[in-house]
């Protein structure tokens, strides 16, 4: 099994970092590039940046504010949050990214991620789910677009593996019953995505106990660990997820 990476997670609205609860109810968090530099220097494997109200919004990513960011780490850059075109990719890279995380986008638009793999490569694309229970569904998960705001009534699972087959490198699967809420990860959720493509799965949306990081690995197959709110309010440090998961025998990077 290949170390398990551990990502902070930026959610950036209006140039700040922020955290809410089942996508809604954003509480100011901290100045991103502080951030991201105190968890690069902290030992994180990773740091994901995404802009979380930009399709909303009907606007690009805040590139201006990946640029401060992406010098401030030493470590890769997810960049996600209204990439929507080739040009947005690419303006993304240029900024300092080292891969993109495409949700809404992905959904509407499938043969965007055939293309975005096909000119920088599956390395570099993430497919970001936002899911919500429906039991009607095979899965029992629904995928929902638009930050979470709008119901496709398509199985999550069967979207990744439609997303697997384009080529993407990665799937990021959060769901919205579980963000922010600090009860655990959405195993089911992240173990089926992660079976049914034998893609790496970044478990993302409900980390709140050290324990909740080791059962996304153990119990949800996940590859990598993302958390906002734990870190981002000090309730640990990367360096004791790290400490607590290799203590479980979890390959990690020291």
């Amino acid at each position: 099994m290949p170390n398990v990476r551990v990502i902070p997670c930026l959610d950036m609205k209006d140039g700040r970092v922020v955290k809410g609860v089942h996508f809604v109810d954003l509480k100011d968090a901290a100045d991103p590039v502080e951030a991201a530099r105190a968890y690069s220097e902290g030992g994180a494997d990773e740091v994901a940046f995404l802009d979380i109200t930009a399709t909303v919004e009907g606007r690009r990513t805040m590139f201006e504010v990946v640029r401060r960011v992406a010098a401030a780490v030493s470590v890769p850059l997810t960049v996600g949050g209204g990439i929507k075109s080739l040009e947005d990719i690419e303006e993304a890279l240029r900024s300092g990214a080292s891969a993109v995380s495409i949700s809404s986008a992905a959904f509407r638009n499938p043969g965007l991620i055939r293309e975005a793999v096909a000119r920088f490569g599956g390395e570099r694309i993430i497919v970001a789910i936002d899911a919500d229970a429906n039991p009607a569904l095979p899965s029992g998960r629904e995928v929902y677009i638009d930050g979470g705001r709008t119901a496709t009534g398509k199985d999550a699972v069967e979207f990744a593996k439609e997303m697997a087959a384009l080529g993407a490198g990665q799937i990021l699967p959060t769901s919205k019953a579980t963000d922010g809420v600090q009860t655990g990860y959405d195993l089911a959720l992240t173990r089926g995505i992660a079976d049914a493509t034998g893609l790496p799965v970044i478990a993302s949306g409900g980390a709140g106990t050290l324990e909740h990081f080791y059962q996304a690995v153990a119990e949800g197959h996940a590859q990598a660990v993302l958390a906002a709110s734990v870190f981002h309010f000090g309730t640990f440090t990367v360096k004791q997820v790290k400490e607590y998961l290799a203590g479980k025998g979890v390959p990690v990077r020291t």
